[in-house]
């Protein structure tokens, strides 16, 4: 790591990306298979669904040095009856938690890509980069239960 040009680090974001299997990781994958580039800073977590995921998990992501999560998931047209509401909840839930640990909720996004949304993937990825640049890197303390 070098040194900061502008008081600012020079460490990339880390920015992990939690696809669903069926909709939004065929559109990230279509992203690479059609060579486009997006920053290296982001790894896609393929999964069934996010709603699988506790909201500790988010929390101890950004504990553990994730600065930004992206959760693509397939909206409303989920194959599985009522996932996506209940991970929009579980997220507003999230979002609570982390302004209560000082964290910017801004960090945290929910989306709805599907499996040709290559436009829409490399979207969210640029727009939470940028948002990040503003932010800066987690601090652990910043993320840790008090």
């Amino acid at each position: 790591m070098g040194a900061a040009v502008d008081g600012r680090s020079e460490r990339q974001p880390k920015v992990l990306v939690i696809a669903t299997a069926l909709c939004s990781y065929p559109g990230a994958d279509a992203v690479g298979q059609m060579h486009l580039d997006y920053p290296s800073n982001c790894y896609v977590l393929k999964c069934l669904d996010p709603v699988l995921f506790p909201e500790d998990f988010y929390l101890d992501c950004f504990a553990k040095g994730i600065d930004g999560i992206i959760v693509a998931s397939c909206g409303t047209d989920c194959p599985y009856e009522g996932a996506y509401e209940k991970t929009a909840a579980r997220i507003d839930r999230v979002y609570k938690r982390m302004r209560e640990r000082g964290l910017d909720p801004k960090r945290l996004r929910l989306t709805a890509i599907c499996s040709v949304c290559t436009k829409a993937f490399l979207r969210e990825v640029e727009g939470l980069n940028q948002t990040l640049e503003e932010l800066g890197p987690v601090g652990a303390r910043d993320a840790a239960d008090e």
